[in-house]
């Protein structure tokens, strides 16, 4: 079966082939639909900021820490679901195939149903918990009711983008991104500058747009001919169900506990007041942005990790592993040195005021110096992950945590502001720990092995 293809599916097979090539023609579409996302994240800040206030922005903001808690739980699952249909199409078995698409659609159901009611009923008290101010409460719970109401659109974009890409194709999801993120914003635009409506409109505009790219990663799901489900896959799918579970599970954990220690930085960081908190989310902004190729290449990694590793293809592991690590370097050099030389130039595209320019310039350069632990962080977790072993980079997730926790209840009242960089550099040092001794666990042997079978035979 070596150099099977799916004629005209854009899917890639990571088996066959030079690691080099296919990762970087699965990276570029990925990476262009990751920096749409994070364009229009900015560009929607950048509506939220100028066209209503600062505080505005503050209050979309503080969201952003619960709405990770609850995205990223489906996020993990979703790619935890994955890895192992990456693994099932990297060793040919397409009938297992079918089912684990099948037992990710029915737990997908459960996981959307019992995610929005969680979210709806418990965001005021969330809120509370995290010491918003009274300032901008309304704000959070209007943009927070109807992102958390509409989430299984998320849920859905995030299962069905998902399985497109195990399946090698990251070009989909590019094209839903693009035309989704242009309805965003026209919508945007239409509903903060000409309707007046304030944080709520950015959010309807959000669900609008996400229910477009499901609409078109669905089509082309049910274009692809060995995934056309029956029944028959639906059926006695209850080990299918472990198998998933117990992969996705650890990942969404993971995630969630990551979110729990932003939730704290941030509980400490409103403690503050409103200028701080605005402070932190438009550093937050920036430094989702320029994580973000590091993290687009960790995704192709672990695409390229679940399909060899499912077709025992351990040493091409290894080199998509080194080529992973080559990427994320230049783009530490290049992006860490625009947030190191230019802060106060990127804080006042989404910032007026003096004070909270003045922070973001103490946040961006601290970070940006050290961000090469992060994206290393991101190939080797994701290269674990790959190989379907989530269990220590679930408990890097609780490291994280914990030292995301000690840094900024210890050090804020301390030394100020630059606490919150600290807090991240921790986290990002205390994960890569963590995961670099898992991959060298459970990689280290399958190598010595496939070496020794070929010396003996």
């Amino acid at each position: 079966m070596k150099g099977f293809t799916i004629s005209k599916s854009k899917t890639i097979d990571f088996t066959v082939g030079k690691p080099s090539s296919l990762i970087m023609q699965f990276f570029w579409p990925l990476l262009m639909t990751s920096m749409c996302q994070q364009l229009y994240n900015f560009v929607d800040s950048m509506i939220v900021g100028r066209g209503i206030s600062d505080n505005a922005l503050a209050a979309v903001g503080n969201m952003g820490s619960l709405f990770f808690l609850i995205v990223g739980f489906s996020f993990g699952l979703a790619n935890g679901f994955a890895i192992l249909i990456a693994q099932s199409f990297g060793a040919k078995d397409f009938e297992e195939l079918r089912h684990r698409i099948a037992g990710t659609i029915e737990l997908g159901i459960v996981l959307a149903i019992g995610l929005t009611i969680f979210s709806v009923l418990f965001l005021p008290n969330a809120l509370s918990y995290l010491r918003t101010d009274p300032i901008i409460m309304a704000d959070c719970l209007k943009y927070g009711y109807i992102l958390f109401g509409g989430l299984f659109v998320g849920i859905a974009y995030n299962i069905s983008a998902a399985i497109l890409r195990s399946l090698g194709d990251s070009q989909t999801p590019l094209i839903s991104i693009i035309v989704s993120s242009v309805t965003n914003l026209c919508l945007d635009s239409l509903f903060i500058f000409g309707l007046k409506s304030g944080v709520e409109g950015a959010a309807i505009a959000t669900i609008i747009a996400q229910i477009v790219s499901v609409i078109i990663c669905l089509k082309k799901l049910f274009s692809i001919e060995i995934i056309r489900l029956s029944r028959a896959d639906f059926k006695d799918n209850t080990r299918v169900f472990g198998l998933l579970i117990s992969n996705g599970l650890p990942m969404a954990l993971m995630n969630s506990i990551t979110a729990i220690g932003l939730m704290v930085v941030q509980y400490f960081v409103n403690g503050y007041g409103v200028i701080y908190t605005a402070a932190y989310a438009a550093g937050s902004k920036y430094l989702n942005l320029f994580m973000n190729p590091a993290a687009t290449t960790a995704n192709a990694i672990s695409a390229f990790t679940s399909q060899n590793y499912g077709a025992k293809l351990y040493e091409r592991i290894v080199e998509g592993i080194k080529y992973g690590l080559k990427m994320v370097t230049f783009f530490y050099i290049v992006l860490g040195g625009i947030m190191v030389v230019f802060p106060a130039n990127l804080a006042r595209v989404l910032l007026s005021g003096e004070e909270q320019i003045r922070l973001v310039c103490i946040f961006l350069p601290t970070c940006g110096v050290m961000l090469i632990f992060l994206n290393v962080l991101f190939i080797v977790r994701a290269a674990v992950q790959g190989m379907g072993k989530p269990i220590l980079p679930m408990i890097s997730g609780i490291v994280e945590m914990v030292l995301r926790t000690f840094v900024i209840s210890f050090f804020l009242g301390r030394i100020g502001y630059r606490a919150t960089a600290f807090a991240e550099i921790s986290a990002w040092i205390g994960a890569l720990i963590i995961n670099a001794y898992a991959l060298g666990l459970y990689l280290i042997p399958l190598v010595k092995g496939d070496k020794f079978e070929t010396v003996r035979e």
